[in-house]
C-alpha cells in the first residue's frame, strides 16, 4: 500500500538561492512520484535573497511545504531533528539545497521502504559546475549484511539519498548534536537497534562537489570528529576493539594527509567508487 512521505531539506546562510531553486524543483515538481508533504528548515538566519526563495518556493509548490524557522544555526544535526518533528509522515526522505534528485528517485525508493525496510539509500554521481559533467560515481553496498560489514568501517549510506522511518530514527535518539558525523552515527545507532536496511546501487541523486571538498574533509576538527565518533561507536558496541584500532589509525590518519593523498584514499579506500 502506497505510502505518503515528507520531504525535509535544510537550508542555512552559506547556501545559494539558485541552487536551492534546482534542489527543490528537482526533488518535488520533477518527480514522478512527488512528495505529499514538504518540510524546509531555516537552520538560522539567511540572507535576504536566500530567504526570498524560500518563500517563493514555499508558495509555488504543489504540494504543502512548511517553512521551519529556528532563530540561530546550530548545526546540521540539530536542525534535522526539529525538522523530522515538523514532518507530517512518518516516511521522511532528505535532501540537500544544493544536489539534484533524479526524476524517478522516489518511484524506486518508496516501493522500498513499503515492503518492509526502515531505510534506504542509494547510488550518487557526483558532479561539479555542470550537472552533466559526472566527476565519479559512489555507490554504496546494496543488501542488509554488507551495509552491515562496511558501517564498521565506513559509512555505508549517502546521506542526501537516504529515505527512512521517522518513528525509529526518534527512537535511537535522531541525529543528536554530533558535528560532522552526525549521519554515520545515527546509521550506527539504527543497525544497533535492528533496523531493517537497503541501497540502491542506481545513483538516483547528482551531488554537488565543491570547491575545497577534500580540504574540508582533512584537519584536526575532522580528527577530533572522527576520533569521538569513534569512541560513540565502541561505547554501543558498534564495532569490537580490533575494528575501533583499526578505523583510528586508517580513518585518523586520513585526516591528516596532504590533501592529493586524501583525495586518492576517498575515492580508494573511504568511499565506494565505481563507473
Amino acid at each position: 500500500m502506497a505510502e505518503q512521505f515528507s520531504l525535509l531539506l535544510p537550508v542555512w546562510a552559506g547556501d545559494r538561492p539558485d541552487f536551492l531553486t534546482e534542489a527543490f524543483r528537482s526533488s518535488v515538481q520533477d518527480q514522478i512520484r512527488r512528495p505529499d508533504h514538504v518540510v524546509i528548515v531555516r537552520d538560522g538566519p539567511v540572507p535576504p535573497a536566500l530567504e526570498a526563495t524560500i518563500t517563493r518556493l514555499a508558495a509555488e509548490s504543489p504540494v504543502p511545504v512548511d517553512v521551519l524557522e529556528l532563530d540561530r544555526n546550530d548545526g546540521l544535526g540539530p536542525a534535522l531533528d526539529a525538522g523530522l518533528e515538523a514532518c507530517a509522515h512518518d516516511v521522511v526522505a532528505r535532501m540537500d539545497a544544493d544536489d539534484l534528485s533524479l526524476p524517478h528517485r522516489f518511484a524506486v525508493q518508496l516501493p522500498i521502504i513499503e515492503s518492509g525496510v526502515d531505510l534506504v539509500g542509494s547510488g550518487l554521481q557526483e558532479f561539479g559546475d555542470d550537472p552533466d559533467e559526472i566527476v565519479g560515481l559512489r555507490t554504496p553496498p546494496v543488501d542488509a549484511h554488507d551495509i552491515a560489514v562496511r558501517a564498521r568501517f565506513a559509512d555505508p549510506f549517502n546521506h542526501p539519498t537516504v529515505v527512512y522511518r521517522r518513528d525509529l530514527v526518534r527512537a535511537v535518539g535522531g541525529y543528536s548534536d554530533f558535528a560532522l558525523m552526525e549521519d554515520y552515527l545515527l546509521w550506527a545507532k539504527m543497525l544497533v537497534a535492528g533496523a531493517r536496511v537497503a541501497n540502491v546501487a542506481e545513483p538516483l541523486v547528482k551531488y554537488r562537489v565543491g570547491a575545497g571538498a577534500y580540504a574540508r574533509r582533512g584537519g584536526l576538527g575532522q580528527l577530533r570528529a572522527e576520533l569521538a565518533v569513534q569512541r560513540r561507536f565502541r561505547e554501543l558496541g558498534f564495532t569490537s576493539r580490533g575494528q575501533f584500532a583499526r578505523n583510528v589509525v586508517v580513518r585518523g590518519g586520513y585526516r591528516l594527509v596532504p590533501e592529493s593523498l586524501r583525495r586518492m584514499a576517498y575515492r580508494r579506500v573511504i568511499a565506494t567508487y565505481g563507473g
